[in-house]
């Protein structure tokens, strides 16, 4: 893998010149790569990883699996396209399994989930089944500790 992507990854914020001295790599050369890489599209943006249970009122977040029926033209794609439209998903991804497709959906309350599910998800054309599962607490989100307590070394040995 890319050890710049890596980096990047892991923190969006390290400047070139940061890049340049943990790559061993001029700032010109790391500037061009990161250029390259907005252009191709590899490199889609940059975030803050939020830790939303500090936050007050930060809504809830719900994980929902999705079986459906692929169309003949587009299989996966189509359906994606729709579901991707509404607001309240923040991500889809095709997954191999009992279910299909797999979504991170977030509302201001779990009846605002729910409701979605049940009014708008559920009744696209080609949606068979859902199983949702709300958020209770993350613990590590994308890389990232989310906790104050440190992690027990002993569940390390496994």
């Amino acid at each position: 893998m890319d050890k710049l992507l890596r980096l990047l990854s892991d923190n969006s914020t390290y400047s070139t010149s940061e890049l340049s001295m943990l790559l061993g790599e001029s700032e010109q050369a790391i500037k061009e790569r990161i250029d390259a890489y907005e252009k191709q599209g590899v490199i889609k943006g940059y975030r803050a990883v939020i830790n939303w249970e500090k936050v007050a009122d930060s809504g809830v977040t719900a994980y929902i699996e999705l079986k459906v029926t692929p169309t003949k033209d587009k299989g996966f794609d189509e359906i994606a396209e729709r579901v991707m439209a509404f607001e309240e998903v923040s991500s889809v991804s095709l997954m191999a399994g009992t279910y299909d497709l797999g979504l991170t959906v977030k509302g201001d309350t779990i009846q605002d989930v729910s409701s979605f599910v049940s009014r708008k998800l559920s009744t696209l054309e080609g949606v068979l089944s859902t199983a949702t599962h709300f958020f209770l607490k993350r613990y590590k989100y994308d890389g990232t500790v989310l906790t104050d307590t440190a992690v027990d070394e002993r569940c390390m040995q496994f």
